[in-house]
Formats: structure tokens, C-alpha cells, sequence
């Protein structure tokens, strides 16, 4: 059985693995037009949008309990129910989307907290504003997003994704250079280009629900529901503490990056490097995590625990050996690749002075994330989220702050990065505890 779950987990797992490597693509055409275009739109797209992705990820995060319902319904054979709790995460993306307008539209407070050059913040108020009005589109699509992968179908994810960033590649390069005929827009060319693609893919994914012949016996546009309280807040318990995780982990290295911003330009550039490795890095266990959880959330819908527990060991097993072997092979090629990223010689010491951190993290990271997604599988998410607090918050963030600054030898950024390794240690060994535990509860 944990071959065949390993299988069907790779399967799930790589267009997932693609699909996400294609959205960070879209951040990348953003940098590389804008680094072409004028330092402060490149500033103000680098400040506003780490203020837009945790923002986003922690709404986004809230919509992740539509899988591991949609997952147990599925495995519990109440395919009749899968419309109507799909629908009320839908009228939840609407609702959500409402606070998240709101915050992007008035970000005074949060690009204060960020402390950067008026200039810049104007900018960046302009391109969070027009990114406000893509907030439902891309709310509601993360719905469809999570829907697609309880059900273990990510390839339409796959094909959307490559067409929104081929579609943002061209949009954004006439935009923001005035190649379409009009005026150059610089940073805001890329936020207008960005709510244009959010509506396409939406429209993608009606599409794909309406006509797509895996999904069509499901009937979601059927004898449509309006607002339940009972559901929905049934979503929120379940999804909260799943969108506090996101913005925990997320804001947790945001604001690392401006913590090290006191280091000096040097040093922010080298990890700002090494944090953009990780990054991507990051894509694979996640993908797999994804992966796990709706094997893990169909088989718990089944009650099948033997098949639970064969998921959840396919999970750790495929995740553990393929981000070791990508930690070692980040670890050999440390020279090149920061070379690649930078000319400057004493940006690229800074950066080789800390990958070895994120190469060597990688398995327990790897161990965390899907120990963390196996537990939203079985419908377990409250304590997860303290763990997450806990270690991510506490140990690598006042952690990493005393180690870089406050200790009796100070270790500058290498010190936010050591106390990042120790929080996922800590991480990794809680939260496989706790889904031993969850396990032999659930067997009783």
C-alpha cells in the first residue's frame, strides 16, 4: 500500500510542484521589467507585494478548509454533499474578500510599519489599490484551487497557471513600459496586469467546473444555496487557524527581512538571495503536502486508517529523501547559483555564508509541512496553529532577533537563520507527535 500512495502522490504532487513554480513566475517577471524600468517601482512592488501576499495567503488559507472537506466527503462516498459545502466556500471567498479590499485599499498603517522612502510608499499605495479590486476574483479562485485538489485532479490548476503567466508576461511588458500605446505605467502596469489575469483565471476555472467531464457529475452550479451560517462556520473552525498558520509562516520571514534591513544593504541583498532559494525550495515539499492531504483526507472520509497511515508515511518518506537530496544539491552548487543572483562579490560572501542553513533545514522542514497538511487532512488544525506560533513566531523570530542582535556575540542575519533551523526542528518533532497521537486516537 505505501507504494501505491506514493504513486498516486507523485502524480498529484508534480503538475501541483509546476503550477506553483509558475506563479512565482509571475513575481519574477514583475522584478525583472521593473528592475529595467526604475528603482523605486521596483522598491515599491518588492515592499507592496510582500504586504499583498500575506494578506492574501492568510484569506487564502482560511478557503484551504474547503479540501479537506470536499476530501472526506469524497471518501465517505456523500458526493451529493460536495456542491453544497464547495458553494458556501464560495460565498465565504466573497465575504472574505471584503476586509481584504479594505486593507488594501488603506495601507497607511502597514507601509508606516515597513518604514519606507515616501516616494516608494506612494507607488506601493497605487499598486495595492489596484490589486484590491482583484481580491474576489482571486479569492474565489483559490476555492476552486483547493476544490480541485481534495479531489486529487491539479492539472487544470497546472494549465491555468502556465496561461496566467504567459498572459502576465505580456500584459505587464506592454503596460508597464508603454508598448501598448499609452502611457509607461511602471509599478502600476503590473498590479492592473495582475487583476486582468486574476479575473481570466477565474473565468478558466468556471469554465473548467461547468464542461470539465471529471468534475460535471458533481453538478456545483446547481440549484444554487444561498449563505449557511451552520456551514460556514463549520469552514471558519477549520479554516482560521489553517489561514493563521499561513500568515504566521509567511509574516514570520517578512519581517525578518526587515529586521535584517538595519545590517546594511550588503547583507540585505545576500539574504534577500538565500531567502528567494528557500523559497523556491519550499515548492517541493509543499506540493507533496498538498499532495498527502487529500489522500489522507479521503482515506480519514473512508475511515480507512490503514490507507491514513500509508499516505501519511508516503508523504514523510517521498518528502524527506527528495528535499535532502535538494538541500545537498543547493549545498554543492552555493557558488554558482549566487553567482547567477549577483555580481557583487561581497553580496555573493554574505549569500554563500548562509545557504548552508537552508540546505540543511530542508528535511525538517519538509517532515513539518506534511506532518502539518496530513493533520488539516483529518480535520486537525487548532493545535497545529499554536505549534506554528510557537515555533515560528517565538523561536524564529525573538529568537532569531536575540541571536542577531541582543546575545554576547551578536550573529547578524546568520542568527535569524539558526533560530529558523531550530523553529523547524521544534516543528518537525511536535507535530509528528502530534499526529501519532491523533492516529492512535482516531483508531479507537
Amino acid at each position: 500500500m505505501l507504494a501505491r500512495q506514493s504513486r498516486l502522490i507523485l502524480a498529484h504532487a508534480t503538475p501541483v510542484l509546476f503550477a506553483q513554480l509558475g506563479s512565482m513566475g509571475m513575481m519574477v517577471i514583475d522584478t525583472a521589467l521593473l528592475g529595467h524600468f526604475a528603482a523605486e517601482d521596483l522598491a515599491a512592488v518588492a515592499v507592496g507585494g510582500g504586504l499583498y501576499i500575506a494578506i492574501v495567503f492568510a484569506f487564502a488559507g482560511i478557503l484551504q478548509a474547503i479540501s479537506p472537506t470536499v476530501a472526506h466527503l469524497h471518501g465517505a462516498g456523500d458526493e451529493a454533499e460536495i456542491a453544497g459545502a464547495v458553494q458556501q466556500a464560495l460565498w465565504l471567498a466573497l465575504f472574505l474578500a471584503i476586509p481584504g479590499i479594505l486593507l488594501l485599499r488603506h495601507p497607511d498603517l502597514l507601509l508606516a510599519a515597513a518604514d519606507v522612502d515616501p516616494l516608494v510608499a506612494t507607488k506601493a499605495r497605487g499598486y495595492l489599490g489596484l490589486l484590491a479590486w482583484g481580491m474576489p476574483a482571486v479569492l474565489l479562485y483559490r476555492s476552486f484551487h483547493a476544490f480541485c485538489n481534495a479531489l486529487g485532479q491539479p492539472r487544470p490548476l497546472l494549465l491555468i497557471s502556465v496561461a496566467s503567466t504567459l498572459l502576465h508576461g505580456v500584459l505587464a511588458s506592454l503596460l508597464v513600459n508603454g508598448l501598448w500605446g499609452g502611457e509607461a505605467l511602471g509599478v502600476l502596469g503590473c498590479g492592473l496586469s495582475n487583476v486582468i489575469v486574476s479575473g481570466c483565471a477565474l473565468l478558466g476555472a468556471a469554465v473548467y467546473l461547468h464542461f470539465g467531464q471529471s468534475v460535471r457529475r458533481y453538478r456545483l452550479f446547481a440549484s444554487w444555496q444561498a449563505p449557511r451560517p451552520a456551514m460556514l462556520a463549520q469552514l471558519l473552525r477549520l479554516g482560521l487557524p489553517m489561514g493563521l498558520s499561513h500568515f504566521v509562516e509567511i509574516s514570520s520571514f517578512t519581517l525578518i527581512a526587515l529586521f535584517v534591513a538595519r545590517l546594511g544593504a550588503t547583507v540585505v541583498a545576500g539574504h534577500r538571495i538565500v531567502a528567494n532559494l528557500a523559497a523556491i525550495l519550499y515548492m517541493l515539499p509543499l506540493a507533496l503536502a498538498i499532495a498527502t492531504l487529500a489522500q489522507v483526507g479521503q482515506a480519514a472520509g473512508a475511515r480507512d486508517w490503514p490507507r491514513a497511515e500509508a499516505s501519511i508515511g508516503a508523504g514523510l518518506l517521498l518528502a524527506g529523501v527528495l528535499s535532502t537530496l535538494a538541500g545537498l544539491l543547493l549545498w554543492l552548487l552555493a557558488e554558482p547559483l549566487t553567482a547567477a543572483w549577483s555580481d557583487d562579490p561581497a553580496v555573493r560572501a554574505v549569500a554563500r555564508s548562509l545557504v548552508g542553513y537552508v540546505a540543511l533545514y530542508q528535511l525538517f522542514d519538509a517532515i513539518q509541512t506534511i506532518a502539518a497538511h496530513a493533520l488539516r487532512g483529518l480535520r486537525v488544525a487548532f493545535v497545529p496553529m499554536l505549534v506554528h506560533v510557537t515555533c515560528f513566531w517565538g523561536v524564529g523570530l525573538f529568537g532569531g532577533w536575540w541571536l542577531a542582535f541582543s546575545s554576547d556575540e551578536p550573529m547578524g542575519a546568520a542568527g535569524f537563520w539558526l533560530a529558523s533551523l531550530l523553529s523547524l526542528v521544534l516543528s518537525a518533532l511536535l507535530l509528528v507527535g502530534l499526529l501519532k497521537r491523533t492516529l492512535d486516537a482516531l483508531r479507537l
